[in-house]
């Protein structure tokens, strides 16, 4: 069974960067789409981006646009989130997903879809 393992996350003041890795050891992932997921106390869980098998098609929330970066090394079997500008209302706990067959990545992010899902990893963005 494929699974997640998320890590990066931690406390940082308003304005900081923080960078997300998600990794499935001893699993590839490049035939999979990848999303990364965030729910704050209290909220239903959002889709933040979600990037396709190759790496070239990205999806990103509004609330992250021009923010936050996907991407994924193949190679290292390791999709990474840089989250840059942070604000408070980025904080949550957030969750890579693995989806096998979804349309788009769109798709997956919009309709919060995953196959995998990792435990996740606390984001506290706060002075």
């Amino acid at each position: 069974q494929l699974q997640l393992v998320e890590s990066g996350g931690g406390l940082v003041q308003p304005g900081g960067s923080l960078r997300l890795s998600c990794a499935a050891p001893g699993f590839t992932l490049d035939y999979l789409r990848i999303g990364w997921f965030r729910q704050a106390p209290g909220k239903e869980r959002e889709g933040v981006s979600c990037i396709s098998r190759s790496g070239g098609i990205t999806y990103y929330a509004d609330s992250v646009k021009g923010r936050f970066t996907i991407s994924r090394d193949n190679a290292k079997n390791t999709v990474y989130l840089q989250m840059n500008s942070l604000k408070p209302e980025d904080s949550g706990i957030y969750y890579c997903a693995a989806a096998e067959a979804i349309t788009t990545v769109q798709a997956m992010c919009v309709a919060r879809r995953g196959n995998y899902w990792g435990q996740g990893t606390q984001v506290t963005v706060s002075s």
